[in-house]
């Protein structure tokens, strides 16, 4: 009898030491995955002055490939055909009436939101550190291309996007519209579309929401914590707050991971993110954006 208290009391006692085993990994994994902006909030003050830092991202935003409205269409053959039709079919598709026009449209809300002023120098200290695009070569034989004319702003506004100067601008752009048409309203020339430019353009991209803006940081990961924070952030596109009309968040299939909103701005136009983050992350986001209307997940 005393045996078999003595094999039932081993038994308890695996079973509430496994269990504590299992209540201390999920602390960890919990502590782990709980983190603060505090680091980033330090970093990014200087650059706006005057405003009341709500939340700075951990992890670049990007844009998916597609957004609910548009899902069923949006597939990989999709891709590939844009990437085969001739830019300017793409005009047609995208109602282009007039390219050159377009240029000189979708430069305005860059001008406005980047508050870059699409000057050379500007351009070049933002467009500094990442090489330019791959230029294809000349055939043997072939005679040398020359590069475009463009005016002083529209070859800022190249540079800054790291866009082929021996293509028309209005190509490039068309194909950038229509490969992303399922992730943003379409149209570049909006909020919207200045803001794509910039996904598309640069990596290491979180949001930042103040009480007055939301704005786009150039800043890349935190370092390990073995490492020196050498990160020199930088703005490169903001809109006032007065101009979101609304933002709607899902939690994401992946819960902790994935993390998708849709912003929707006053001139009618909507760009959906995706930002890699943690629940803490996703809550501070959530706090920041409150006063904003928009649809929120449930706990």
């Amino acid at each position: 009898m005393s045996e078999g208290r003595s094999r039932l009391g081993r038994l308890t006692d695996a079973v509430l030491g496994g269990a504590r085993t299992a209540r201390d990994k999920a602390r960890e994994l919990r502590d782990e995955f709980r983190t603060t902006d505090e680091p980033e909030r330090a970093l990014v003050a200087p650059l706006l002055p005057g405003e009341e830092i709500r939340y700075v991202g951990l992890a670049p935003v990007r844009a998916p490939e597609n957004h609910r409205a548009g899902s069923q269409l949006a597939d990989r053959v999709n891709a590939e055909l844009a990437e085969a039709l001739d830019p300017r079919a793409l005009f047609g598709l995208l109602n282009i009436v007039n390219p050159v026009a377009w240029v000189d449209a979708v430069l305005t809300p860059v001008r406005i939101a980047a508050g870059v002023l699409l000057l050379p120098g500007k351009a070049a200290v933002l467009a500094a550190g990442t090489p330019e695009a791959a230029e294809a070569e000349p055939a043997p034989g072939a005679a040398p291309r020359e590069p475009l004319p463009l005016t002083e702003e529209q070859e800022a506004f190249r540079a800054l996007f790291r866009l082929s100067r021996y293509r028309p601008l209005a190509d490039q752009l068309a194909e950038i519209a229509y490969r992303r048409r399922y992730v943003f309203s379409g149209d570049l020339a909006t909020l919207a579309g200045s803001l794509l430019l910039f996904l598309e353009r640069y990596t290491g991209t979180p949001l930042a929401v103040t009480d007055t803006h939301l704005h786009l940081l150039r800043m890349g990961r935190r370092p390990d914590p073995d490492r020196e924070d050498r990160r020199r952030p930088q703005v490169l596109w903001s809109v006032p707050r007065r101009r979101i009309a609304r933002i709607d968040s899902d939690a994401g299939a992946a819960r902790l991971m994935q993390f998708p909103s849709t912003i929707v701005f006053d001139d009618g136009s909507w760009i959906r993110i995706v930002n890699p983050a943690t629940r803490d992350d996703q809550s501070r986001f959530l706090a920041a954006v409150r006063g904003l209307p928009g649809q929120r997940p449930t706990a």
